[in-house]
């Protein structure tokens, strides 16, 4: 169980926190939301120790572990698989095919198992640090946005698993359904407080709505008292006949609560411009093939048409070529066979995530946003960029020193500022929050000209009126037409029957034999051992006696002592033939031992 009680934190003078309290109960996984600022990741370390809170205290139970998924990865083995068994607790730290269950789930392959970590991208390090948090079996877990870098099998996995998780969980994510679909309640921080409330994240927010109207129009009320009461006193206070009259309204205006107007939460205004289009075909991929390495394609011979009005999701588990799908099609890259043909009058609003590397790094936000449309005047580059979370004086910040999310809002905004009829979205939602994902979803239902997209998220895949798929596999692409429950309830995802099989059922168990047959071999090892010590302690003993009597009969011959010499030849013709079996049964233990040790490593 985890307590805090009247918890406050600020930085630089600027309240972060004010007054924070909740207990986290046995059993129960809260979702963790509050805008982009708020403090989510703040409080998530206040609970590990990295950071100090200015007042109150945080409480656990005796013992309790706490598992925290942060952005810092520091590994120390050499391998995938040896890494992710240090995450195994001290009485399963044997059993790799726990590991490799739960690497298989989150997107690893078997030849990954053994790879060295440098090889590995930066999304697979998070992926194998999301492994390790995993199989540690903390109390509590602690995850700030686990489903970054993972594709949605691994999404689908993942949820799976905190489904049945016993413990504990306080979760951040940016992806909604997948929070609702895992959680038993849902922590919110609004206006540098703290609530927990049963339920998903609309039962958070609806409270919300409530109670700030419920405020606000306390508010105006006391306002419009307080105003009635200073009107009387300013006409009559002067008034000799009035002035105890007066003088009982300013003793009641004093017992009135000012009560400070609600402030505007900033949010993400997205509005985008439509250019006309009046054909019906907007472009077409004709046969083309791609790939970075010869022997190694990545798209092969594919074709599909996008008409007006589309909306089209490119979905499949990561390095399927989703992203460098949607890079042919926008010119970022030249096909080596076939041809993308758009109309003339298809206008392109491209959001990429190499596009983020474009933007110039010494030109300020109003700038970059105003250079995608020169036509734009300065009052409508500043209300894009408004409308983008740059309000005043923060429009003129240079790109260089924006965050990876900011930079993400400028290359919207760019977007925005020019009219187009089609729209290429490379994961639109990386780096915003909730409540400016829902406004994205909102502004594309709404969007009259044809979408694009590649997306992870289920929320956006449902909440989209699909008119086709196109599904990645790892050497080929395909067509699906309708929605994605369609395609769900149709199709179904063929990779995660056979990663659920690999993970959960016969793979699983074949391994789970493997490791038991090894427990046993390893059982072997010390009996073995302890009677090779045996054996060797008795050739010792054995010898010693034999060079002893040696002794003796070389005496008893120089003596010319018959008996003797017969009575000792025959002990040490005897001790001779048991050290020759002893050295026998030696050397077949050492070899035993050594076949066991290689069969069980």
């Amino acid at each position: 169980m985890i307590q805090l009680e009247n918890i406050t934190l600020s930085y630089s003078g600027e309240p972060i926190l004010e007054g924070v309290a909740f207990t986290l109960n046995p059993g129960e996984r809260c979702g963790l939301v509050g805008r982009n600022g708020s403090g989510k990741t703040s409080l998530l370390r206040l609970l590990i120790g990295q950071e100090t809170p200015d007042s109150g205290t945080i409480s656990f139970s005796k013992g309790y572990r706490l598992g925290y998924l942060d952005q810092h990865i520091r590994f120390s083995m050499p391998t995938v698989l040896d890494e992710a068994c240090l995450g195994l607790i001290s009485v399963e730290r044997e059993q790799t095919y726990k590991a490799e269950a739960m690497l298989f789930g989150l997107g690893f392959k078997d030849e990954d198992m053994h790879l060295p970590l440098e090889q590995m991208s930066g999304g697979y390090h998070l992926r194998l640090h999301l492994a390790k948090v995993l199989l540690s079996q903390p109390d509590c877990l602690l995850l700030d946005e686990p489903t970054n870098y993972l594709d949605i099998l691994s999404i689908r996995f993942l949820a799976r698993f905190l489904q049945q998780w016993k413990g504990e969980l306080i979760l951040i994510s940016h992806d909604r359904e997948f929070m609702d679909l895992v959680t038993t309640h849902t922590l919110g921080i609004h206006r540098k407080k703290a609530r927990k409330v049963k339920g998903g994240t609309a039962a958070f927010y609806e409270q919300v709505v409530q109670e700030e109207e419920i405020y606000e129009r306390t508010r105006m009320n006391l306002e419009k008292k307080r105003d009635h009461l200073q009107s009387y006193i300013d006409r009559f206070g002067a008034k000799a006949s009035k002035a105890g009259q007066a003088q009982s309204r300013q003793k009641m205006l004093n017992r009135i609560p000012a009560l400070e107007g609600l402030k505007n939460l900033y949010h993400l205004d997205f509005n985008f411009h439509e250019r006309p289009f009046m054909g019906r075909k907007m472009f077409e991929v004709k046969g083309i093939d791609f790939s970075y390495e010869a022997e190694k394609p990545v798209i092969r011979d594919f074709s599909f048409l996008v008409e007006r009005n589309e909306r089209v999701a490119i979905v499949g588990k990561n390095g399927y070529g989703k992203s460098t799908l949607l890079r042919l099609m926008a010119g970022g890259l030249a096909p080596l066979k076939g041809e993308v043909v758009l109309s003339e009058q298809t206008a392109m609003g491209y959001f990429g995530q190499t596009n983020i590397q474009r933007l110039k790094e010494s030109a300020s936000i109003e700038e970059e946003i105003g250079s995608a449309n020169p036509a734009l005047n300065y009052t409508d580059v500043k209300r894009i960029c408004g409308q983008m979370m740059f309000g005043g004086d923060a429009a003129k910040k240079k790109i260089g020193v924006l965050s990876g999310g900011e930079k993400s809002r400028v290359l919207l905004g760019k977007i925005l500022a020019k009219p187009c009829n089609l729209l290429l979205l490379d994961e639109p939602t990386h780096h915003l929050d909730i409540e400016s994902i829902e406004a994205l979803i909102d502004a594309l239902e709404e969007f009259e000209g044809a979408i694009v997209i590649v997306t992870h998220s289920e929320l956006i895949l449902k909440r989209l009126e699909l008119n086709k798929l196109i599904i990645c596999h790892l050497d080929r692409q395909e067509q699906f037409l309708g929605r994605y429950d369609d395609f769900l309830e149709k199709v179904g995802w063929v990779e995660e029957t056979a990663q659920h099989s690999k993970s959960t059922s016969s793979d699983s168990e074949a391994r789970k034999k493997k490791h038991e047959e090894k427990m046993a071999m390893r059982a072997k090892i010390r009996p073995l051992e302890n009677e090779i010590r045996h054996v060797e302690k008795k050739i010792i003993e054995l010898e010693a006696e034999q060079n002893r009597e040696i002794q003796q009969l070389a005496e008893a011959s120089q003596n010319n002592d018959l008996d003797k010499i017969q009575k000792l030849s025959k002990s040490c013709s005897r001790r001779e033939k048991e050290l020759e079996t002893l050295f026998h049964t030696f050397l077949r233990l050492e070899e035993e031992l050594s076949i066991i040790k290689n069969l069980s490593s």
